[in-house]
């Protein structure tokens, strides 16, 4: 028998884990999780949302382009100015940069830390913009064309 057919595949080396494992797994993952596109449904649709969106990155960040509605408090500031921006009784949805920066996880360990319900919103700010959705800067609202790696071009969502 040659060495290839007893090799494992890479991807099952590690077995799968059960179904009620999987499935506990990823129910708890949607829980911390929010992705770009269901932000932004949330946003767009008519009346409250029921959460505030947090941009937690720099003030020079927020300048190159944020969120329109989001609230900005970087970081660092969360633990001392969080009360005066956010009420514990509406959900937070924390963001940052992007899936290459922890800062939303970060932003999102702090606030949960005092008291507030948190998601981290999956792909940043750079999704955001990727998606082709509406940001603004310090000069204005902006929209890219939707980048067809990341986003349908042709269509209003991706149906996942």
């Amino acid at each position: 028998m040659s060495s290839t057919a007893t090799a494992v595949n890479p991807v099952l080396r590690v077995a799968p884990a059960a179904p009620a494992e999987a499935a506990a797994y990823f129910r708890a993952s949607l829980v911390f999780h929010a992705d770009v596109s269901d932000v932004a449904a949330a946003l767009a649709s008519d009346g409250d949302p029921g959460f505030v969106v947090l941009d937690s990155r720099s003030t020079e960040s927020w300048d190159q382009g944020h969120i329109p509605g989001a609230v900005h408090l970087p970081t660092a500031l969360i633990p001392e100015q969080a009360e005066q921006f956010l009420d514990k009784s509406v959900p937070v949805v924390t963001y940052c940069w992007g899936p290459g920066c922890n800062g939303a996880t970060r932003a999102a360990l702090a606030l949960a830390e005092l008291g507030y319900q948190v998601k981290e919103m999956l792909g940043g700010f750079e999704y955001w913009a990727r998606e082709g959705f509406e940001y603004e800067t310090w000069q204005g609202r902006e929209r890219r064309p939707a980048d067809p790696l990341t986003a349908p071009v042709d269509a209003e969502d991706c149906g996942c």
